[in-house]
């Protein structure tokens, strides 16, 4: 596979750059949470690198402590199921109303990639092809879908992550069933027939211009749906992660990856998903994720280790893309090696 050369954070901007890392565990002891499981080992594992790129670096944990400006240039914000819906966007918009530079895309941006509805739409007027769906907002009538049907239905929160809330129903009735549930825990509902196949998973970072890393695929049971447990560890995954191989299927999501970018570009960073049967070779988009987890045993820091990339080198080339972005940092300042 192609090798990625990391770039450097000059030695000035690492002793005098005033960075805040904020996190919901950023203040804890990298163990395992009783609710969000290793999300709170992976937030440790970030702000020990960030903490060893920068001399000045201050954690913050909550929204607070954003309320009033905090005293530094830039902003490294992990802080996105703030347990609202539309949290994503709370710090964001919280750092450009204080004028602070920060990792990642625009409070709008994160929006659009958040609310898989409206992403959905972006792709498919893009021409990448996407499953069918339906969009249920909590507060409007649950009228039944006439525009597709299925055998199977799959049921969300329309900002789910990680798989949180991701159910499987067999009828009309039962979907209503769980639309209620999604609708009475505060999150519109989407819904889409399953779709039998693989998850196959492209990282992108941003460097000078976007570049797609190494496109991973989430080898499991075609006919079972990856849950939130699984994922955040509190039960053993059945899913292996594999390089994709080169070939007829790595060119064309290559080209539907390269085809969805520049409807959110600029981004620091983000993990595009498809589902793949490989017994039909069918391709469909199912969302992106424009703040993914970046742990070096998750999806994109696999990949940047299969492009030659270290996690502390994914970290300092993916913030050196974002500093250089934001007027931080000059481009002929941030040297390869």
């Amino acid at each position: 596979m192609p090798s990625i050369t990391p770039l450097r954070i000059p030695r000035q901007v690492r002793d005098t750059l005033r960075v805040m890392f904020i996190a919901k565990h950023a203040k804890g002891g990298g163990q395992a949470h009783q609710t969000d499981g290793n999300h709170a080992i992976y937030h440790h594992q970030i702000r020990t690198v960030v903490e060893g790129l920068f001399r000045n670096v201050t954690v913050g944990n909550r929204f607070e402590d954003l309320f009033e400006r905090p005293d530094v240039d830039y902003l490294f914000s992990l802080l996105n199921r703030g347990g609202f819906l539309n949290s994503e966007m709370m710090a964001p918009l919280l750092a450009t109303r204080h004028g602070i530079p920060f990792l990642g895309a625009s409070p709008i941006l994160r929006g659009l990639a958040d609310d898989k509805h409206l992403m959905k739409m972006a792709a498919r007027s893009r021409g990448v092809p996407t499953a069918d769906w339906q969009i249920f907002r909590r507060g409007a009538p649950v009228e039944p879908i006439t525009a597709w049907s299925a055998e199977r239905y799959v049921a969300k929160p329309n900002a789910s992550s990680a798989s949180w809330g991701v159910v499987a129903a067999n009828s009309w009735q039962e979907l209503q069933g769980e639309i209620a549930r999604i609708h009475g825990e505060g999150h519109d509902a989407l819904v889409e027939p399953f779709l039998t196949g693989i998850d196959v998973e492209i990282p992108v970072i941003g460097r000078e211009g976007s570049e797609i890393l190494p496109i991973l695929t989430f080898e499991h049971d075609p006919n079972v749906l990856r849950t939130y447990e699984e994922k955040r560890g509190f039960e053993e995954s059945k899913a292996q992660l594999v390089p994709l191989v080169e070939g007829a299927l790595m060119d064309e999501l290559k080209r539907y990856t390269n085809m969805l970018i520049p409807e959110l570009w600029p981004f620091d960073y983000g993990r595009f998903e498809f589902r793949v049967n490989r017994a039909t070779g069918e391709v469909r988009f199912l969302e992106v994720n424009l703040q993914a987890n970046i742990a070096p045993d998750r999806v994109i820091g696999q990949s940047a280790a299969l492009a030659g990339l270290s996690h502390p080198d994914l970290m300092e080339t993916i913030i050196c893309h974002s500093l250089v972005r934001q007027g931080l940092v000059r481009a002929e300042d941030v040297r390869a090696g």
